[in-house]
């Protein structure tokens, strides 16, 4: 059955209601040399909410910070029917030790600049933005803590962080009566699915709804490059970025042809059926879709109606298949079964 993006879907453990699909704002401003001005952005927030769509994902310092700004002026209106997500640890002043990372003093400082960005008295749900190898997890879990009692913020979250430490974080939380981590956001799409060893089931088995970033790999999936981008320069734009971050792989290619053979069968667009994969999965509460113009969101958005055979997700499985590793590919192998199972037939939760 289709989906629309009114069907709403709850984050994690909590009972926020979310859409399932989440619209990008790191595309809304110039500042970076790519993205939408403030009159295409504006067409692309009202596309997304006019469609019922609730769910707006940014960062303190998406595109020097005038994501945010645009983002609250748009949403001034409607703002408490928003579910507006913005991030904080990477650096607001470059030279600043403090203005970045994932210690009290930044944290306080990022949301206050959020606050201000976005023209708002509260933060729907604030991620931990990327790792930082250094804060002690208490003090960031204190500090989100204080930030919900205080009616800052309403729900935690985190993002780009190993799983063994979302799990010590997550324990920790739920031993101390502090705010609990609701989502998990995490690059996914069907060509790294290499979360799907330790995170997402961590996620899942932790109350944590999974939100992917890059559901369509950069663009890859998509069929916008070709295998004569292998050779490209490595230039200051979006594709030189993909590039440059080795994005470009025969493998890739390999699972994009896929895509593109499902999508032909299926009347849609190679974006929509790599959307739809990464919908579908176990887990996964709302892709976020990147659009920068009002005929790329249209597209995005019609990953919605984008219903698989068995047989074309088996393909796009097999194609972009992973290998587990260690432990899970031996525990999930005939000798392990065999050993600890015998002829027992013995059902998962």
């Amino acid at each position: 059955m289709a989906l629309t993006l009114d069907t709403y879907r709850l984050l994690g453990r909590s009972g926020l209601r979310v859409s399932p699909l989440a619209l990008g704002a790191a595309t809304f401003g110039t500042d970076w040399g790519w993205g939408a001005d403030r009159d295409e952005a504006r067409k692309l927030f009202d596309l997304y909410v006019g469609r019922g769509g609730n769910f707006i994902d940014t960062a303190t310092t998406y595109t020097n910070g005038s994501s945010e700004r645009l983002l609250g002026e748009f949403s001034k209106e409607n703002r408490d029917s928003l579910v507006l997500a913005t991030k904080y640890t990477t650096l607001r002043r470059p030279g600043d030790p403090n203005s970045g990372g994932s210690q009290r003093k930044s944290l306080t400082g990022s949301v206050e600049t959020s606050l201000r960005q976005l023209n708002t008295d509260y933060l729907d749900l604030l991620y931990l933005h990327v790792w930082d190898f250094r804060t002690p997890v208490e003090e960031i879990l204190r500090g989100l803590d204080d930030l919900v009692r205080q009616g800052k913020v309403l729900y935690v979250a985190i993002s780009n962080t190993p799983a063994w430490e979302v799990s010590r974080m997550q324990a920790i939380a739920d031993l101390r009566g502090w705010s609990p981590l609701v989502a998990l956001q995490m690059e996914y799409n069907l060509i790294e699915r290499t979360g799907e060893r330790d995170l997402i089931p961590m996620a899942r088995e932790m109350g944590l709804g999974v939100v992917p970033w890059s559901p369509l790999a950069g663009g890859v999936l998509t069929g916008k490059y070709s295998r004569e981008d292998l050779t490209a320069s490595h230039d200051g734009t979006r594709r030189g970025f993909t590039i440059a971050n080795g994005g470009l792989t025969e493998r890739n290619f390999a699972i994009a042809d896929v895509v593109k053979q499902v999508a032909a069968e299926l009347g849609h667009t190679p974006a929509q059926v790599g959307l739809a994969w990464v919908l579908q999965q176990p887990g996964v509460t709302a892709p976020i879709i990147g659009a920068r113009t009002p005929a790329q969101l249209e597209d995005n958005l019609g990953a919605l109606d984008v219903e698989f055979t068995a047989a074309q997700l088996a393909r796009l499985d097999e194609a972009s298949a992973i290998d587990l590793g260690f432990p899970h590919a031996m525990l999930a192998g005939d000798h392990i079964r065999a050993v600890t199972l015998g002829d027992l037939k013995v059902g998962t939760r």
